[in-house]
């Protein structure tokens, strides 16, 4: 996701993002600490781990997940979220051991740090090609990427179902030419999957950038109330019809592929080799049905997403 991402009635109907915070280095400081887990089912003490990553709902969710596997297999679990890759990436793996990740997203941020903001992104055709082109940075960085899940969720922009009807707009590719002020998250300026490649790629004439975030309220307000023409979500977002929203068709296919994936420090994988034996099922048990799924009940239902994990991995007699 990002290179991306669930409201009127449903205006509290937003991404659960429970903290947002933006810092470079230091993850503590405007953090949200997410540890709460079940009671582990292991006495072993396998020691500590500790998790980053994003904060809107999905993310969040999928981390719970992390969290309650890897307590119930006996270890001591830190998890705090952020509110952008750029937040946990300048740490990591030097004081983060796991972030739930996506292929593209992941792969075009090291890219993109080695080669600057304009490198030709890793567009593969399918999740497993992206991480074998992106091998080599993640060798560098230190990291692995355990086994990619059928779950994807790549970035999406819609516009208020009106809007779509009365200017005759489908896809992106309709907006060439046409100036917009985009809602979306606070580093979408100048990225290739968000203002970058509707930019470039689509001729969209993006007047400003309000980094309201992703899939939040705010951001879903904004494009309700005129604010903004077009807003930044994600494909899995199962709330945009009953608030009068509709996302417009990537037809010239800017995004990469975002498996979701579990993104590890090389150097902890190698003294506790068992987290790949307690992630990839989880891996496998996720589809983008079911992530999509999940999501609701926790953007439109509002359950908290340490609920939500629960009840998932429950259901799929992972703990």
């Amino acid at each position: 996701m990002h290179l991306r991402r669930f409201l009127a009635t449903v205006l509290a109907v937003g991404s659960i993002v429970l903290a947002t915070a933006c810092g470079g280095d230091d993850l503590n400081s405007n953090a949200t600490d997410n540890s709460t887990s079940p009671t582990p089912s292991s006495s072993a003490d396998m020691g500590s781990v500790s998790i980053s990553g994003q904060s809107f709902g999905e993310a969040a969710l999928v981390a719970a997940m992390y969290d309650q596997l890897l307590t119930a297999a006996g270890y001591t679990t830190d998890v705090k979220l952020v509110d952008s890759r750029d937040g946990y990436m300048p740490t990591f793996p030097k004081s983060i051991d796991i972030v739930p990740e996506y292929v593209g997203g992941i792969v075009n941020f090291l890219n993109a740090a080695k080669n600057g903001d304009n490198a030709q992104p890793f567009t593969a055709g399918d999740g497993q090609q992206l991480a074998d082109q992106g091998k080599a940075l993640l060798d560098a960085q230190g990291l692995t990427l355990l086994d990619l899940s059928e779950a994807t969720d790549t970035n999406a922009f819609f516009v208020t179902q009106d809007y779509s009807d009365s200017n005759g707009v489908t896809k992106l590719s309709d907006l060439q030419g046409v100036s917009v002020t985009l809602a979306a998250a606070p580093d979408c300026e100048g990225r290739l999957d968000c203002e970058g490649g509707l930019s470039d790629q689509y001729g969209i004439d993006v007047t400003k950038v309000l980094p309201l975030g992703y899939a939040s309220d705010q951001t879903y307000k904004s494009v309700i109330d005129g604010e903004s023409e077009l807003g930044e979500t994600s494909t899995t977002d199962g709330t945009l019809a009953a608030q009068g929203l509709v996302v417009l068709d990537d037809d010239k296919q800017i995004q990469p592929a975002q498996n979701l994936v579990p993104a590890v420090s090389s150097a902890f994988l190698a003294q506790h080799p068992d987290v790949a034996d307690i992630l990839n099922p989880l891996m496998a048990a996720l589809t983008t049905d079911k992530l999509t799924e999940l999501n609701a009940r926790i953007s439109v239902d509002r359950e908290k997403p340490e609920d939500v994990a629960t009840s998932f991995l429950q259901e799929a007699g992972l703990l």
